[in-house]
Parts: C-alpha cells; structure tokens; sequence
C-alpha cells in the first residue's frame, strides 16, 4: 500500500524493484500464486498490545519506505515517551489519561512506531468515540499492517484496523478513505472477495479515487490481468499524472504486455517526478533489465 512493503510477487527481478519502490499495497500471495489466508478477524474489539509489556516498542520493525525506514528516535525522544508512560500509568483522571494517550500516540507516531500510536489512538477513541477518533487509530494501525514482517503479525494488526475502520464506517458510511483501507486488509485475508467489492463500491461513488484505482490496477497485476491493469493505470494518471506509483506500476504492467517501448518511456517519466535516490536506483536497474531483454 508505500512507504512500505511490497508483498506483491511477480517474478524476481520484479520484485526486487518493487520492494524499493514501496507503493502501500497489501497483497499477499502464498508460493502457489493464491492469496494469503490471513483469517483476519474483522471484529476484533480490544486491543490486543500491552504498551506496558517489555520491549513492546519492538514490535515495530517496520522496514518502510524511505522516510519511515529512516526514522530513529533519538535519546530524547524516547525519554520523553517513557516519561509520559509512566504518566499515564499512574493517572487515574480519565481526562488526564486521555490527553496522555492522544500526547502518546503523537509522539509514537512521529518516531514511526504504528502499532504502538494506534494502541494510544485507540484509548483516546474508546473515551470519546467517534468517526475522526477511530480513524486516527485504524490509520495507525493500518500502517503498521502494511509494514508487518510476518503473517501472524500482519494478521493481528489487519484485524485491528479492520475492526476499528468498522466503527469508522458505522459513523460515517460515506468514509471513501476509511473503506479503502478496509478493502486492502481484507484482500491478504480470507476472505479477499470483500476487499475488491468494497474498492468497486469506492469507484462506483468516486470513479476518480486515486488509491482506490491504484490498489485496483496492482490488484490487476498481481493476478496477471495486465492489460486490465494498463487500464487501471491509465484512469489513475488522468486523474494524477504525476502518481510516481502509477506510473510505475504503469510501466510494468506494460513491460508485462510486451509493449517495452512505452514501458520504458513509463519508466523514464518516474525518473523525471522523482528525485528519490532510491526511487531512481529502481527504476535503473528495471531499466536495464527491460532493455537487456529487448
């Protein structure tokens, strides 16, 4: 889904390239080409992460994109957070521990640390529950999901967002965002066939929603509908001529058609929108592949 991890297989070199590029796409395929039984359970209700439990902070080994991969708390930083757990395990107010939790979840946030924010978000939204507060936390935990290193963890935290994007919706039906997301937890789930009703009913009410389009066109590759997903890319880049994801994924999804000429030139235009270092040494080395095939 991006920033993160890229759980989309296509081949090796593909691959490869795509774990660089990092669109936030949550797709998981088992090594037979189906998706991923995850089992996320959308109705998880409580939290299932104890901030007070030991090396907590752990779980979040998010490899993310390049901005999140880079964030390191500095020493103060993770003073300060210790300082307002103590804080907050001690406050008996419920006032005060809400606005603890909220200062938490901030400052969780800002050091990458997703899982560990939307358990903070998810206090604050159980005091003062509503559609704003739940997203808050379901967006956190939704990054974090995309971020998972193994199944078991991206299950846990799929079904948490999941769960919260549930309340999001139940507030406010109309949340295109929110059942976005929704849609992409349940794609690595069991139960696949959800996610991709809920994203047609997001075009079906916005025939222009970027990440709705996007997560359809990688949808398409993923299960080698490329000429499917050329259209996808193609009504994503009207909309967005400079979505550096579509325009990649548009690439591939050419390259895939055998039309190498026009991937290429794909390819050459994410050179031109992005000036990532990491994001240009992806598409050199695609670029050299592609033309080594030629």
């Amino acid at each position: 889904m991006s920033k993160g991890r890229i759980a989309l297989i296509l081949s090796a070199v593909v691959l490869a390239v795509l774990m660089a590029l990092l669109p936030k796409v949550i797709i998981n395929k088992d090594k037979k080409g189906e998706f991923a039984a995850n089992g996320a359970n959308a109705n998880a209700a409580q939290s299932t992460h104890d901030p007070n439990h030991e090396g907590h902070e752990d779980h979040a080994q998010e490899a993310a994109t390049p901005t999140d991969a880079h964030v390191v708390a500095t020493p103060a930083q993770l003073k300060e957070i210790a300082d307002l757990r103590n804080k907050f395990s001690r406050e008996s107010n419920a006032q005060a521990k809400g606005k603890l939790a909220d200062e938490l979840a901030q400052k969780y946030a800002a050091v990458a640390k997703h899982d560990s924010a939307g358990y903070f978000y998810e206090q604050v939204a159980q005091a003062r529950p509503g559609e704003k507060s739940f997203q808050k936390a379901a967006d956190q935990y939704f990054q974090a999901f995309t971020f998972a290193a193994t199944q078991e963890r991206s299950q846990e935290l799929g079904s948490k967002a999941q769960g919260l994007y549930e309340q999001v919706l139940k507030n406010n039906p109309t949340n295109l965002d929110a059942k976005t997301n929704l849609a992409m937890t349940y794609i690595s789930s069991s139960t696949p066939m959800r996610g991709i009703t809920l994203l047609r009913e997001v075009i079906s009410a916005d025939p222009k929603n970027e990440k709705a389009l996007f997560n359809l066109g990688v949808l398409s590759i993923q299960s080698n509908q490329y000429d499917k997903a050329v259209e996808r890319f193609q009504e994503l880049l009207v909309v967005n001529p400079n979505h550096v994801e579509g325009t990649f994924y548009m690439g591939v999804a050419l390259a895939e058609t055998g039309k190498k000429a026009e991937a290429q030139k794909s390819f050459l235009k994410v050179k031109q929108i992005s000036k990532d270092p990491e994001v240009q040494a992806s598409v050199d080395s695609y670029l050299q592949r592609l033309n080594g095939a030629q």
